[in-house]
């Protein structure tokens, strides 16, 4: 229990009569008197603030919170029977962004009080929210006493999966060109079969249906669709480089994002997708396919974090191959060094003896940006030529990947999404698999 906020003007008065005794304006016995009065009050205003009931508090939270997606926190206070003058404050975790607290009301015998707040998660994984902690104060204002009610509440930070729930009103393409990729359409030349239907002008030839075009007496083309029931495993860097932050966001957590987004059309397309983490935390889902699949990678996923340790790529891919028998697309999400080329290469030569391997590179967009600004003096023209040189060499480790037949995707995070879809399902165009 600590002093109000009328307490110490109490005593600061106190003072001043003291010193207008001192200056004789005042008897002796006038400040003895306004001391014990004020110490009187004091006690009998902190026995009846150690009486206060505490309210009953309940926080409306949801088990699952998308991260870096702004949400609004209700919580409700009842007084059951005495009038509550009191502070707000909701113990979530510290890292977080929150506006609204905290907050100071007035709560009447027998009613209840709800009050917002919003918060921002900062990051994936399991969050405590400790419990509500309270500042009552006393009737006359002049104790205040902190108490903290409510039990502790864990929740999950999940990826952002707000754009998985809005691709699933549209289909697989449309979803495609949602997120900005560019495909190059084709008209009924998948391994699938599909449906038979009317010819029409540019169907080869090998597409007519001859038998049923003699049953029906005019032109029948067969339309096929790309093969389905094919496997996709997403190999993510969870090592240093994915610790470099950009538009607020680590770069791990924009490549999850980005291996969610074509995890979940793959399973529209009706594929397998598994996921493998390597270099700081691992994790390994097997293939799977459906609907539920997604659910499960996210479950997986969630907690993932990347820790300052280098990936061993030869390791990474050894373990793969051991766990992934069947041919499948093999999408490696990392950022490609020249001084792990080496290494690459040879992860790489491994995976490619029973896997379809690409290679998605981010690339950093502070380098660019920093090879644009103008040039003045020795020191900027230093540091535009390393740049230059870096990028360079960054440049050549790709060319040596698809000199060895791996598809290479360079981009900044941002693009890393479409650029994702737009390979997978150029791959299935292809029948590459």
């Amino acid at each position: 229990m600590r002093p109000g906020p009328l307490l110490l003007p109490a005593l600061l008065l106190w003072a001043l009569c003291g010193l207008a005794v001192v200056l004789e304006l005042l008897p002796l016995h006038a400040w003895q008197w306004s001391g014990l009065a004020i110490a009187a009050l004091a006690l009998l205003d902190g026995w009846r603030l150690l009486r206060l009931p505490s309210p009953e508090v309940e926080r409306e939270l949801p088990d699952a919170l998308a991260l870096d997606v702004e949400r609004s926190i209700a919580l409700s206070l009842a007084s059951p029977s005495h009038p509550l003058r009191l502070q707000v404050f909701d113990l979530h975790p510290g890292h977080w962004w929150s506006e609204g607290l905290p907050q100071t009301h007035r709560i009447n015998a027998g009613r209840q009080l709800t009050l917002y707040y919003r918060l921002r998660p900062g990051e994936r994984g399991d969050a405590v929210f400790a419990g509500t902690q309270l500042r009552l104060y006393s009737p006359w204002r002049l104790w205040r006493q902190s108490r903290m009610l409510g039990t502790a509440r864990q929740v999950r930070v999940y990826p952002d999966f707000a754009p998985l729930t809005r691709f699933a009103l549209f289909s697989a393409d449309q979803a495609s060109h949602l997120v900005g990729a560019h495909l190059k359409r084709r008209r009924g030349e998948g391994t699938d079969f599909n449906q038979m239907r009317e010819y029409r002008v540019g169907d080869s030839l090998r597409q007519i249906d001859w038998k049923a075009t003699a049953r029906t007496r005019k032109l029948i083309s067969r339309e096929y669709q790309d093969e389905r029931n094919q496997q996709v495993v997403m190999l993510l860097d969870t090592g240093r480089r994915m610790m470099a932050r950009e538009g607020g966001l680590a770069h791990f957590d924009q490549i999850l994002n980005a291996a969610l987004v074509v995890s979940y059309l793959a399973l529209r397309q009706g594929d397998a997708v598994g996921l493998m983490a390597s270099g700081g935390a691992s994790r390994w889902v097997p293939p799977q396919r459906g609907a539920a699949a997604i659910d499960v990678l996210l479950r997986a996923s969630y907690d993932l974090q990347p820790q300052p340790v280098a990936i061993d790529y030869l390791q990474a891919a050894t373990e793969l191959s051991l766990r992934q028998r069947r041919r499948c697309l093999v999408m490696l999400v990392t950022n490609v060094r020249d001084e792990d080329i080496e290494e690459l290469l040879l992860a790489v030569r491994l995976l490619q003896k029973r896997h379809l391997v690409c290679v998605a590179s981010l690339r950093e967009v502070e380098l660019q940006q920093a090879l644009a600004q103008p040039v003045r003096d020795l020191t900027d023209a230093v540091h535009a030529g390393a740049v230059a040189r870096y990028l360079q060499q960054r440049s050549d480790a790709h060319e040596r990947l698809r000199r060895q037949g791996v598809m290479v995707i360079d981009v900044a995070s941002k693009d890393l999404p479409a650029a994702l879809v737009e390979r997978y399902l150029a791959v299935k165009r292809d029948g590459l698999l």
